[in-house]
């Protein structure tokens, strides 16, 4: 019976994913992926999970591609490599199109498909001391499948500097270009991340969430009169939910609400 490569835990409506290959520094595999990919979907399905985080054991939050598999790929054929293309890029889209919000806690390096991995995270926070990088051209592979959520998420002009030279960049420039939201102190690490999925999981609605994920989704891929109309139902539509009844009858009471 295989190990499993992942540890998830659900506790206080949170649901935690645990990168579980410390001594290959987290790196992806198939089966890594797979489990991963099952994890998402299983706790995007549970009611009783709210916040979704992904993190990872050791040192490193994922460090790329295992080595083992890399040499598989000299002998791999198009139709294998293709298969392999796929299951990542469904990870990659399972993450990005679960309507709860998935945050990756970057405690250490992110590199590669590990950087790919937080990229389409939706907030990532990181510790001061990791480095992030695409780093697939320095072997002479291509970062093909991260490109369109890492351009959506930087823009052209810091996505073309960052696939093309293969970099590794600090947290804190990852920050000011918008590929993280938060860089912190180590000391200073789990608290932030503790504090972001407490705001997320007692002060904000999980029906506004879920429908906020899904509308900065939906806007991102269409015509700014689609994303008008779009937006226009939404906006009616929320209206008449009981979270927001709720949420406007707490507000003319100036009431604290504790969702």
């Amino acid at each position: 019976m295989q190990e499993m490569m992942i540890l998830t835990e659900i506790k206080n409506r949170t649901g935690t994913i645990w990168l579980n290959r410390p001594d290959k520094r987290n790196a992806l595999h198939p089966q890594l992926v797979k489990e991963l990919t099952d994890a998402i979907n299983a706790f995007r399905d549970d009611a009783s999970v709210k916040v979704i985080v992904i993190r990872g054991k050791g040192d490193a939050f994922c460090a790329g591609a295992d080595l083992t598999v890399l040499k598989q790929l000299k002998e791999a054929t198009y139709e294998e490599n293709l298969n392999d293309s796929k299951q990542l890029a469904s990870l990659f889209e399972a993450i990005y199109s679960c309507p709860k919000p998935v945050i990756a806690a970057v405690h250490g390096h992110a590199i590669a498909g590990g950087c790919g991995l937080a990229s389409v995270c939706d907030i990532v926070v990181a510790a001061e001391h990791a480095k992030f990088g695409y780093t697939e051209t320095r072997i002479g592979f291509v970062p093909a499948i991260v490109a369109q959520f890492l351009i959506r998420k930087v823009g052209e002009t810091r996505a073309r500097q960052l696939l093309l030279t293969g970099s590794l960049i600090s947290a804190k420039e990852a920050q000011q270009i918008g590929l993280i939201a938060t860089c912190v102190n180590g000391d200073d690490f789990e608290t932030t991340v503790d504090n972001l999925v407490q705001t997320l999981i007692h002060k904000t609605s999980g029906e506004a969430l879920m429908a906020t994920k899904t509308l900065i989704n939906i806007v991102a891929d269409a015509s700014h009169s689609e994303a008008i109309d779009y937006a226009v139902a939404l906006n009616a539509k929320a209206r008449g939910t009981d979270d927001c009844q709720r949420g406007i009858q707490a507000f003319l009471d100036k009431k604290t609400i504790e969702w």
